[in-house]
């Protein structure tokens, strides 16, 4: 968000009441997906949008901006979840990513997007197996020619570190963006189809009776024919969707911009996104200007799912991430951080989103992205929107979309479960991921918390 040159003017709050065919509650990704694709499917509706703060603000345009084709937080989570689905949903994920490129390039969106893939990396013995079957398994479900195993030799020709042990290269189905251009730039988008976006309105409850919905604001309100409702890790306008979804903080460092030397020294010169397999990992890629982004390892969450803006700044978490960044590139020593930044997510026990209606079916909502909703969001919309239209397509016949994850706990269990969870993940990172009983029964039931 740290660009003042290509950051939008925010438009006026609003005042007094109006009415709309479509009101969409959340500015970030999912919010505005769902306006603009509702306008070119439909030019002649009304569609409002409503954010709380800026277009943007949140974790739409702070997170490490890897857009990735999977709609269910990988393929292994997706096909321990749905075997019969994952190869339909390994093509509809392709198929959004390549949506997504084409709305990039239709609207003219500058936000230095690069399909250059990602590399998953091993950084235990252990990973290296269990990337072996992961390659594996991609083969067995049709998806073998668009992975590629990489041994220690290989993965340091792309990426040059000594902890490098292996890789798996997702060669086409991941791109690298900016992300608070591309916000900016669906933002700019919308604006231009057409759709009514009011900025620092934040939406103050909802209400619905036969024939309308009813948002309320701090100086005014929206009727509207339907609504879609897209605020993810914020609290849910409908609270019984309250209990499916925790929000956890993540945070990141950028470098200062590598110099020739410095970039001869780690190659990457297919500029591929990176992250390791630890439990606890670590995400991290080139910017357009030659910074490194590095983040992920801790991911807080805080009693009572409290999200304060005081949590986006935690400077041990900052000493950890650059230890850890020096260790895995020594020869980068005596590089400076010129960013450090964190920010809210939405995630919920199945790693992946969610959705359905309410009042009626003039009511959808889509949440549960779990850290993986650059590319997924943009397919949530379209579920959204489907959903709303009340007839039956290919997206709302997924099991995906027909059953939700399960509940979280009320506190103080809550709390409890996700600081065991999270201290059973470190303990299963150094012990060659080998997991204990509680991550096992976790396992079992489908429960779990992940970043």
């Amino acid at each position: 968000m740290d660009d003042p040159e290509h950051r939008p003017e925010a438009v006026p709050a609003l005042a007094g009441e109006t009415k709309c065919d479509l009101l969409v509650v959340g500015g970030g990704y999912s919010g505005l997906w769902t306006a603009l694709i509702a306008k070119e499917r439909d030019p002649s509706q009304d569609v409002v949008l409503l954010e709380g703060k800026e277009t943007g603000w949140a974790a739409s345009g702070r997170n490490g901006g890897f857009c990735d084709a999977s709609l269910t937080h990988g393929f292994a989570n997706g096909l321990a979840r749905w075997p019969e689905e994952v190869e339909k949903l390994e093509r509809l994920g392709l198929a959004n990513l390549d949506a997504i490129e084409g709305a990039v390039r239709r609207h003219g969106i500058d936000c230095d997007f690069e399909r250059t893939g990602e590399i998953d990396l091993a950084t235990e013995p252990h990973q290296v197996a269990e990337l072996r079957e992961y390659a594996d398994q991609a083969r067995r479900h049709g998806a073998g020619g668009r992975v590629t195993f990489l041994d220690r030799a290989a993965v340091r020709e792309q990426i040059d570190s000594p902890a490098f042990l292996a890789g798996l290269w997702f060669r086409d189905s991941v791109a690298m963006l900016n992300p608070a251009k591309l916000a900016w730039g669906l933002k700019r988008a919308c604006l231009d189809a057409g759709v009514r976006i009011y900025e620092y309105t934040p939406a103050r409850g909802l209400t619905a009776d036969a024939r309308v919905v009813t948002v309320g604001t701090p100086y005014g309100r929206v009727r509207a024919r339907q609504a879609a409702l897209a605020t993810n890790a914020f609290p849910s306008l409908l609270r019984r969707l309250r209990a499916y979804i925790v929000p956890v903080y993540d945070y990141a460092l950028m470098t200062e911009p590598l110099d020739e030397r410095q970039r001869a020294a780690v190659g990457w010169a297919g500029r591929q996104g990176l992250s390791d397999s630890a439990n606890h990992f670590h995400y991290f890629r080139l910017t357009a200007d030659d910074r490194i982004l590095w983040g992920g390892y801790d991911v807080l969450y805080h009693y009572g799912s409290r999200i304060a803006a005081e949590y986006d700044q935690r400077p041990e978490t900052f000493r950890k991430l650059a230890g850890h960044f020096f260790d895995t590139f020594p020869q980068l020593r005596g590089l400076g951080f010129s960013h450090a930044w964190g920010g809210v997510i939405d995630t919920c026990s199945r790693f992946s989103p969610f959705f359905g209606t309410a009042h009626g079916g003039r009511v959808a909502y889509a949440a549960g992205y779990t850290g993986l909703g650059v590319g997924a969001t943009r397919f949530g919309a379209e579920v959204m929107l489907d959903l709303l239209g009340g007839v039956p397509t290919e997206r709302t016949e997924l099991e995906l979309v027909r059953k939700k994850p399960l509940p979280f706990p009320p506190e103080p269990v809550r709390w409890a479960g996700i600081a065991l969870t999270q201290w059973s993940l470190a303990r299963a990172d150094a012990r060659s991921g080998r997991r204990n009983l509680w991550l096992k029964a976790m396992d079992a039931t489908g429960m779990g918390i992940d970043s």
